[in-house]
């Protein structure tokens, strides 16, 4: 007695995957290998040709350094207002860079990667994380500069300096993460997208406590302005890097805003809320990737 052939699987069979649908930044995880090759082939196309390879990633930074240093500390003196300003302004133009160069990243990765959309199914978010990893190795260098600075001025580690760390780049990384799904989604379709985050890269760098304290901004806005200033995730995140890194080498009288860490947790959550909603709209949209690339 001959078996019965095999029923082909149903378009409900748990085995099958609808291209456009998927687990989301969850199967991102569940793939890490995948996510490593993508990481791994961005570097590489990135330094293709390139004599100096990741020591750009050092390059970078120290050139960023270099032009803001000598417009804000000498030409315009804050060296003389702000103790050991270099530290100040560098461990803020780290984070200020990561933030930017994420979100530039992101906004390209779907785009960027368009042959692999059109013909293989994979999660999509896979090239948009991948793009955040990219930032997060080009991020150590510039960490690695601030802390051999900060040491020298007599920076030494501690609970309070480590976590306002690590509060401020999960509170940064988040958010990048978060607007970064969203815009990679939206450039498929519009294309000046990233014009828009161009611009808003330039407000960035502007609006953050980076070349100038915050205690400038107290003096010189009114109550509701500050306080409208001091909801910016990245103004916040900035001072949490200028905690950990500089006032740990300075004489300790400079005031932080009263509440920073409570404000940075609060400011936390609404970033994983965005978070979320990166992944509900890029998960909408992500259907017509294909078709529209």
């Amino acid at each position: 007695m001959t078996e019965a052939p095999e029923a082909p699987a149903g378009p409900h069979d748990p085995g099958l995957v609808e291209p456009g649908s998927g687990g989301g930044l969850g199967e991102v995880f569940r793939r890490r290998y995948l996510l490593k090759l993508i990481v791994r082939r961005e570097l590489r196309a990135r330094y293709q040709g390139s004599l100096l390879g990741l020591g750009w990633s050092y390059v970078r930074p120290a050139a960023h350094f270099a032009v803001f240093f000598f417009v804000a500390g000498i030409f315009l003196g804050m060296s003389e207002h702000i103790e050991h300003f270099p530290i100040f302004m560098f461990s803020a133009l780290v984070l200020v860079s990561f933030f930017n160069e994420t979100l530039i990243n992101t906004t390209h990765s779907v785009v960027g990667n368009a042959p692999l959309v059109r013909k293989v199914y994979l999660p999509r978010e896979l090239f948009p994380a991948a793009s955040l990893l990219v930032s997060c190795v080009h991020l150590l260098p510039g960490v690695a500069i601030v802390l051999t600075v900060a040491v020298a001025w007599g920076w030494t580690p501690s609970a309070a300096a480590i976590g306002s760390a690590l509060l401020g780049f999960t509170l940064v990384a988040v958010l990048g993460m978060g607007l970064g799904l969203i815009c990679s989604a939206l450039h498929v379709f519009y294309r000046d997208t990233d014009k828009v985050v161009d611009i808003t890269t330039l407000f960035v760098t502007w609006s953050v406590p980076m070349i100038y304290p915050w205690t400038m901004v107290r003096d010189t806005l009114p109550a509701w302005a500050l306080d409208l200033y001091l909801a910016n995730p990245m103004a916040v995140g900035v001072m949490l890097f200028e905690r950990a890194f500089w006032w740990p080498t300075t004489d300790g009288t400079f005031e932080f805003p009263a509440h920073l860490t409570r404000d940075a947790l609060v400011l936390l959550v609404l970033a994983v809320l965005l978070l979320g909603a990166g992944q509900f709209v890029f998960s909408r949209l992500q259907r017509r990737f294909a078709e529209e690339l």
